[in-house]
């Protein structure tokens, strides 16, 4: 039996940390395993736990074959450890914090994905970037205009996307996303 991909996307800002964080111990406790991100961001950066490495080293771990999925956005390269590609064989449901820009990708390469788009109110989403001082000004306006862009909460159904709102109540979202992974089909 093969494993579930569950592809988590949302802005920056929008709370998937915090989301997978808050979720980890439990979704452990379903037999899901939360896979970590590779990022060329500092790994004493703030929110996610992440495995920080130089561009350089992202470049030559890419060339090697080391990442199931990678992609840049944000000026930053993102990957995920070919690792998942055991979980999901032996049969674990695996999560991952993709990219809403990379999911035509990641679904050619796993076309059974769950993907669960987290969506949060512009306002909110305005206030937590600026609340959490990774970015400057000029980078959160950046990062606003691009989620913009792909504002896709009416396309999702289309898509085959669960919509999950986080924009309040947060122990709500935990639960809901836990929810949509326990009853979505296989």
């Amino acid at each position: 039996m093969s494993g579930r991909l569950i592809y988590l996307m949302g802005p920056s800002g929008s709370g998937k940390d915090s989301l997978l964080n808050a979720a980890r111990e439990r979704l452990a406790e379903r037999g899901c395993q939360v896979a970590r991100r590779i990022i060329t961001r500092s790994a004493e950066a703030v929110g996610e736990d992440a495995i920080g490495v130089t561009p350089a080293e992202f470049d030559q771990m890419e060339a090697e074959g080391a990442f199931a999925l990678s992609w840049r956005a944000n000026g930053l390269a993102y990957g995920i450890s070919r690792r998942i590609d055991e979980w999901l064989m032996a049969g674990q449901d695996v999560l991952v914090n993709g990219s809403r820009g990379y999911l035509r990708q990641a679904r050619l390469r796993y076309p059974e994905l769950m993907g669960v788009l987290l969506t949060v109110d512009h306002a909110v989403l305005s206030q937590r970037l600026h609340a959490r001082g990774r970015e400057t000004s000029a980078q959160i306006e950046q990062r606003l205009a691009r989620n913009a862009e792909f504002d896709s909460s009416a396309a999702a159904p289309a898509e085959g996307l669960h919509l999950l709102d986080n924009s309040s109540h947060f122990e709500h979202s935990v639960d809901k996303l836990l929810a949509l992974i326990g009853t979505a089909s296989r």
